[in-house]
């Protein structure tokens, strides 16, 4: 009885002993993956013996604080990405492509021709430079859109992954709940659910909550429920092409809006977050601000007849004669024009720049119509004033109410240019705390292959002893038969 009591403890101790070497192999193979978290074997007390449980090693407080740093890294990533698209497009207040730029040359210019309102070709440059400018306006905005039109796609990619996330979130998390309940090893699927929590954490900021059983829940970083047993319906309908001053359709999650200046619950963090602060608050309020722009040079060179009627003059809408009917009137930067009665390019007459009467003759300012009438300075001098003097702007665009055109225009390059630092500040900072925490819960749930290597060569030992001790029980079972 002696002898087969030994027998068992030895061969308990030599399975034992394989399966905490198995597992340190297991952890070896995987410090080089990032979402490997240490398995840890542990000696338990079992019908007589020993058996090995496997469990990992976590930090439950480090794992959510990365969580946290990835969703908001992404959504400032996203949103930095989209600024920088602006301002590399639009340029700034340097910039000889810029609609600041653009402004101070057409003043400029405007200035000569008033000076000498006899010379043509003045009244020439200062229409190209107000051709310039008007197409760096129609450039910016269609750059705007074309934003808002890329954010509206990625969002709508965003939400395809997520769906695809929360459908392995599903398998993933019934595995745990599954090996749970049988007492199996789970720290494998439990390994493969916090990857997909990783990623998703990159979609959408997400909060969890662990139920009874090795089950948990998922919420928004606002509340909103993405899994509760089963996925929760993610849907989003993509705007093919969103025009100036639309509103691109919000993110649904169980019915609730979590995206858009509507949204009851709106997503705080993630890249759904990011995309739809540019799509939504960004792009939109830095069109407005170009929209501004292009509603005060049409008014500013508006023509006015004698019965106090006003017609636009050297800057038309697509076009057309009639005045913006609100201020600012959205996607006028995109179709400012200059008015071809004064293009030489469309067969206009640049002396009506100086004259007046790019409406009809009603409208025209020269009172002479010719000889002396070449020296008239009296409307380009006006419009020289009418150019730098205080204008009022809607508080929509997010700048002064009053201001110049010019400022008004730096002012515009420079909120963007605020913007962009601001998004950029805010990703470096974001960066840093996902680095420490991703190294704080790599310290703590990581692998260390010289701790490992060390573990194993003790196992090595301890397998040795039993395997000698489980030979010399057999030896002296041998010479008992034998005896006998």
């Amino acid at each position: 009885m002696g002898l087969n009591l030994a027998l068992a403890t030895a061969r308990s101790s030599l399975l034992a002993t394989s399966s905490q070497i198995a597992v340190s192999s297991r952890n070896v193979a995987g410090a080089s993956d990032a979402g490997y978290s240490r398995k840890i074997a542990s000696l338990v007390s079992q019908n007589g013996g020993v058996a090995v449980v496997v469990s990992r090693a976590s930090d439950a407080a480090l794992y959510t604080r990365m969580l946290g740093a990835t969703s908001d890294l992404a959504s400032r990533d996203a949103l930095l990405k989209g600024l920088e698209s602006l301002q590399q497009t639009v340029g700034d207040t340097t910039s000889t492509t810029s609609p600041a730029a653009r402004l101070t040359a057409f003043a400029a210019a405007l200035q000569s021709a008033a000076n000498k309102p006899d010379d043509v070709a003045l009244a020439r440059a200062a229409l190209d430079k107000a051709r310039d400018l008007a197409g760096s306006l129609n450039q910016a905005a269609a750059t705007v859109q074309a934003a808002r039109n890329d954010a509206d796609a990625e969002m709508s990619a965003s939400v395809s992954r997520i769906n695809d996330l929360l459908g392995q979130f599903d398998l993933a998390n019934k595995a745990v709940i599954r090996g749970t309940a049988n007492g199996g090893d789970i720290s494998d699927d439990l390994d493969a659910r916090d990857r997909i929590l990783a990623k998703l954490s990159e979609e959408v900021g997400i909060a969890t909550v662990a139920r009874e059983g090795g089950d948990i829940a998922i919420y928004t970083d606002s509340g909103v429920p993405l899994y509760e047993r089963s996925p929760r319906s993610v849907t989003f309908t993509r705007t093919v092409d969103l025009s100036s001053g639309q509103t691109g359709a919000a993110v649904m999650i169980d019915g609730v809006p979590v995206t858009g200046t509507d949204s009851p619950m709106p997503l705080r963090s993630g890249r759904l977050a990011g995309l739809g602060e540019l799509r939504d608050v960004a792009a939109p309020t830095f069109a407005a601000q170009l929209d501004a722009i292009a509603h005060a040079l049409v008014t500013t060179f508006a023509e006015t007849e004698s019965g106090g009627t006003s017609l636009a003059g050297l800057f038309t809408n697509a076009g057309s004669a009639d005045l913006p009917a609100t201020s600012p009137a959205a996607g006028l930067a995109a179709a400012l024009r200059l008015n071809a009665a004064v293009d030489p390019q469309q067969g206009g007459d640049p002396t009506l720049l100086r004259d007046g009467g790019m409406n009809g003759a009603a409208y025209r300012a020269n009172p002479a119509a010719s000889g002396s009438g070449a020296a008239y300075a009296g409307r380009l001098s006006a419009l020289v004033s009418g150019l730098s003097a205080d204008q009022a702007f809607d508080a929509g665009a997010g700048l002064s109410t009053k201001a110049t055109l010019a400022n008004f225009a730096a002012g515009s390059v420079g909120w963007l240019q605020s913007q962009r630092k601001a998004a950029s500040d805010a990703a470096d900072q974001q960066t840093t705390l996902l680095g420490r925490a991703s190294d704080a819960l790599s310290n703590a749930t990581g692998v260390n292959t010289d701790d490992e290597t060390a573990l194993t060569l003790q196992l090595e030992k301890s397998y040795t002893a039993s395997a000698k001790l489980l030979s010399l029980i057999n030896e002296m079972l041998t010479t008992l038969m034998n005896a006998v």
